[in-house]
C-alpha cells in the first residue's frame, strides 16, 4: 500500500480525532485540569480504527477490535486511577511555568500534539485494517500484540492493587512484572505497537515503522520513562535502589 494511500485514510480520521481532543481541551479549561488528556489517548486510537474500517471495502476487524480494545482499558484505567485526584502533578508543574496564559498555551502543546502524535502512531493501522490477510507475519503480529497488551495490562493492574494498601505509601512496588522491569506498562505498549505494525508489514507497509519508533522514543525519552522517573525519584526513599536493581525497560532478572 503506497504512502500517499496510507495518508488519505488518516486524512480522514483526523478530523475525528482532533475534534475528540478539543472537546477534551474545552472541559479541561472549565475543570482547570489538563491531565484530562491521558484519559482520551488510547481512545484516539480507537477513532482511528473505526474510522478507517468504516471507510474501507474490507476490513480486518480482528485488529479493529483489538485496537478497542486496548484503547478502551486504558481510558477507563487511567480515568478510575485519577478520578478525585485533580490534576496531574506534572501538569500542574506546566501549569505554574507557563502562567495565566497556559489554558490557551495547552491547547497547542498537550492536546493538539497529542492528536497529531495519535495520528502518526497510527500509520500501521492505516495499512493492516483495509488490508486484511493471513500468513505468517499477521500470526506472529497479534502474538507479539499479546504479549504486550498483557505487559501492560497486568502491570497496570499490580500497581492498582499496591497503591491500594495503605501500608505501602511511599513504598516501591518491586514484586510481579515490576521485579523485572521499573515500566512494565511502558514496555507492554511499545510491544503492542511493534506487533501492528508486523501485520501492517505483511499487507506491504513496511514503512510504517514510523508509527512505533515514535511511541517508543516517547516513552523512553519524553514523556514516559524519563519524565516520570525524574518525578519520583524525589519523593520515594527507595527508588534510586530500585533503579540500581531493576531494567529500566526491558524485561530482564534483577541485579543483585
Amino acid at each position: 500500500m503506497s504512502p500517499a494511500s496510507v495518508f488519505v485514510q488518516l486524512s480522514h480520521a483526523a478530523p475525528w480525532v482532533t475534534a475528540l481532543f478539543l472537546a477534551t481541551w474545552i472541559a479541561s479549561v472549565a475543570r482547570r485540569d489538563a491531565s484530562l488528556a491521558d484519559r482520551v489517548w488510547g481512545l484516539g486510537f480507537v477513532v482511528v480504527a473505526w474510522v478507517i474500517a468504516l471507510r474501507s471495502v474490507a476490513a480486518d476487524w480482528l485488529v479493529v477490535l483489538l485496537v478497542s480494545i486496548w484503547g478502551l482499558r486504558l481510558a477507563a484505567h487511567i480515568t478510575v486511577r485519577n478520578w478525585g485526584h485533580g490534576e496531574d502533578r506534572r501538569y500542574r508543574a506546566m501549569r505554574e511555568r507557563n502562567g495565566s496564559g497556559w489554558w490557551w498555551t495547552s491547547l497547542f502543546w498537550v492536546f493538539g500534539l497529542q492528536a497529531l502524535l495519535c495520528v502518526i502512531i497510527a500509520l500501521p493501522l492505516a495499512v493492516a485494517i483495509p488490508n486484511p490477510h493471513s500468513g505468517w507475519l499477521r500470526t506472529v503480529g497479534l502474538v507479539v500484540w499479546a504479549i504486550g497488551f498483557a505487559f501492560e495490562s497486568i502491570g497496570d493492574w499490580q500497581l492498582v492493587q499496591f497503591a491500594r494498601d495503605p501500608a505501602n505509601r511511599d513504598r516501591v512496588l518491586d514484586t510481579g512484572l515490576w521485579r523485572y522491569t521499573r515500566h512494565p506498562n511502558y514496555f507492554g505498549e511499545v510491544v503492542l505497537w511493534w506487533g501492528l505494525w508486523l501485520i501492517a508489514v505483511g499487507a506491504g507497509g513496511w514503512w510504517t515503522a514510523i508509527g512505533p519508533v515514535v511511541i517508543t522514543v516517547l516513552l523512553l525519552r519524553v514523556s514516559g520513562v524519563t519524565l516520570l522517573e525524574a518525578d519520583i525519584t524525589g519523593r520515594r526513599p527507595g527508588y534510586a535502589e530500585y533503579v540500581r536493581r531493576t531494567s529500566a525497560f526491558v524485561p530482564r532478572p534483577p541485579r543483585v
